[in-house]
């Protein structure tokens, strides 16, 4: 994820768009306001609305505003998010979801810089940033004639793929306590806990991971979260903390070296660096030996 950041810092203030793809929950709002905050328009607003959560008519009333009286309950006008953004950006979240007929009208709001409130004709200037954010591959959208062509290149300038938690195990740790440290909890994670944290493979990534870190912080009442505070799915035999070595019972040398590496990583509470350190080998190699365990 650092390298991902990295390399958003660099085009964030190409004031281009931008398509940000990855699972749900992996992050990918995260990224759009890292853009945003190194970007010239930090001081101006960032907005986001999920296209997949409002039929149509609600969605192009909500990009681009209303006139009083355009559809029953329009009472006043009303700004669109296109308007409220300006100067700043505006992230489109599912865009893959957008309808058709709005896509149209996204295009020559992008293409014009200027937008038209339902039941108004003239124009209004716009000037916003767009990033847009999918799960879906937009290309093979773009194919199954579900995602206009020419709007498709029109947003993708830049692409960005946020991977999905399981395959960031780095990061999990420094998310943990950071979901942790907003949930105004003051402690921290044992041993065991983090490495219930860390061989779990999250399959809700990041959204998932503050679910459970929020659990956590709430049955522990303050105190450090244990194994026992963290939610049962985490807790599944295949995912428990491996026992203590038995006296006398022998185990391949594969077997012996997974287990020194794992409690050494348990005991670094999930920092590959440091592990690697007290292990003597490159961080590298560790990720490797890690990934060779379904941990990476």
């Amino acid at each position: 994820m650092k390298e991902l950041l990295e390399r958003a810092a660099v085009i964030a203030n190409t004031d281009a768009s931008v398509v940000l793809r990855g699972e749900s929950g992996s992050g990918k709002e995260v990224v759009a306001r890292a853009l945003h905050a190194n970007s010239t328009r930090r001081l101006k607003p960032f907005l986001a609305v999920n296209c997949a959560a409002l039929p149509s008519d609600l969605l192009e009333s909500e990009l681009f505003g209303h006139a009083r009286g355009a559809f029953t309950g329009a009472q006043t006008a009303r700004k669109g998010l296109f308007e409220s953004a300006e100067g700043g950006t505006l992230l489109l979240d599912e865009v893959a979801e957008l309808p058709l007929a709005l896509q149209a009208k996204l295009l020559r709001a992008l293409q014009d810089g200027e937008i038209r409130r339902v039941g108004e004709s003239l124009p209004v200037n716009v000037n916003v940033r767009i990033l847009c954010a999918t799960h879906q591959n937009l290309q093979q959208a773009v194919r199954e004639k579900r995602f206009r062509e020419d709007l498709f290149y029109r947003l993708k300038v830049f692409t960005l793929v946020v991977p999905p938690l399981r395959e960031r195990v780095d990061d999990i740790s420094a998310l943990a306590l950071m979901f942790l440290k907003q949930e105004g909890h003051d402690g921290s994670f044992s041993a065991r806990a983090m490495s219930a944290l860390l061989r779990y493979p999250w399959p809700g990534n990041v959204r998932e991971l503050q679910n459970a870190v929020k659990h956590g912080a709430v049955l522990s009442a303050g105190n450090t979260v244990g194994v026992e505070h963290l939610p049962e799915e985490l807790l599944e035999p295949a995912l428990a903390p491996l026992p203590p070595e038995s006296e006398g019972v022998l185990v391949t040398l594969e077997e012996a070296e997974r287990r020194h590496v794992l409690r050494v990583l348990e005991a670094c509470h999930g920092q590959q660096t440091d592990a690697a350190r007290i292990l003597g080998v490159g961080r590298t190699t560790l990720w490797r030996k890690l990934k060779g365990y379904g941990l990476s």
